[in-house]
């Protein structure tokens, strides 16, 4: 009997670092998702309906780089694809949307993401499809004394580098300070001789390069489709507004708390899981209007 006690004890311990594990990585994947969708709202003041159709177009391109190549090729061709994408995007639609009122804003980024997924469905088709994880990341890793898998730990890694890349990128670099100034006030930033439009074409093709980074990180451990973008761009929207819109601090934050209490709800409270991200957002809304950081880049 004490012997099944025992038993017992270490598998609520496994299934617990399971889970806190797996929140981890969500968290991980949200950053990089959310990174992209903070930044061109902190520059262009543009609520991009179509972030999570641009996640799911990374994905699939990603799937198509690895069938040619390998997993390693498309994690760095699919995001430069995006950025060249997201740089269009710019040019000929957030840069026009700017000064649009915001239902006409959400009506063509909505069009904008049943267009990218009518183009996934035509070439892709409506199949669930699946990338293998590189070979180097196929084991499993002993977490305290809970064997977990080596690639969700490098999504991790992904995360952690994505969020400490920009954080320096905007405290310590020139452009970054130029991005922070032009979000804050962008005419006066233009007065200062800054080109506010090349430097907004700019974040807005690395915003778009995070969504498709995104979609090939989250390709080897999630199932590509053509709704996989509704799966993630309302947690993404959650943590933005939670965050603060247009802060990165914040949507670090909310990110990691949204993942965890995704994971952990999934198995403690299957029956609210769907309701605990709007939860969270409207707790946090009534005691913080602002989000966690308030509306700062």
């Amino acid at each position: 009997m004490p012997h099944a006690a025992s038993v017992s004890i270490l598998t609520r311990h496994d299934v617990l670092t399971i889970n806190l594990f797996n929140g981890v990585v969500y968290g991980a994947l949200l950053i990089v998702m959310c990174s992209g969708l903070a930044l061109i709202y902190g520059l262009r003041r543009v609520v991009n309906f179509a972030h999570g159709s641009l996640y799911m177009l990374g994905a699939y391109l990603g799937y198509s780089i690895a069938s040619y190549s390998n997993f390693w090729v498309a994690l760095v061709a699919a995001p430069a694809i995006m950025a060249v994408l997201g740089v269009l995007l710019d040019r000929y639609g957030f840069r026009l949307l700017q000064e649009r009122d915001p239902l006409t804003v959400v009506l063509v980024t909505f069009g904008l993401l049943l267009v990218i997924e009518d183009f996934v469905q035509t070439v892709w088709g409506k199949s669930n499809l699946s990338v293998a994880a590189p070979d180097a990341l196929k084991a499993t890793v002993d977490l305290f004394g809970t064997p977990v898998p080596a690639y969700r730990i490098g999504v991790i890694v992904v995360g952690a580098s994505v969020a400490l890349g920009l954080t320096l990128w905007l405290r310590f670099s020139h452009v970054g300070l130029q991005v922070r100034a032009a979000s804050t006030d962008p005419a006066t930033t233009a007065m200062q001789g800054v080109n506010t439009d090349a430097l907004s074409a700019g974040v807005v093709g690395l915003g778009t390069a995070l969504a498709g980074l995104a979609g090939v990180v989250a390709a080897p451990f999630l199932s590509l489709s053509p709704s996989m973008s509704g799966d993630v761009i309302i947690d993404s929207f959650v943590v933005v507004v939670v965050g603060g819109l247009g802060s990165l601090a914040g949507a670090f934050v909310a990110a990691m708390v949204l993942g965890m209490l995704q994971a952990l709800g999934a198995v403690y409270l299957p029956d609210l899981a769907a309701l605990l991200p709007f939860v969270l957002m409207v707790i946090v809304l009534v005691w913080r209007p602002s989000g966690f950081a308030g509306s700062r880049t």
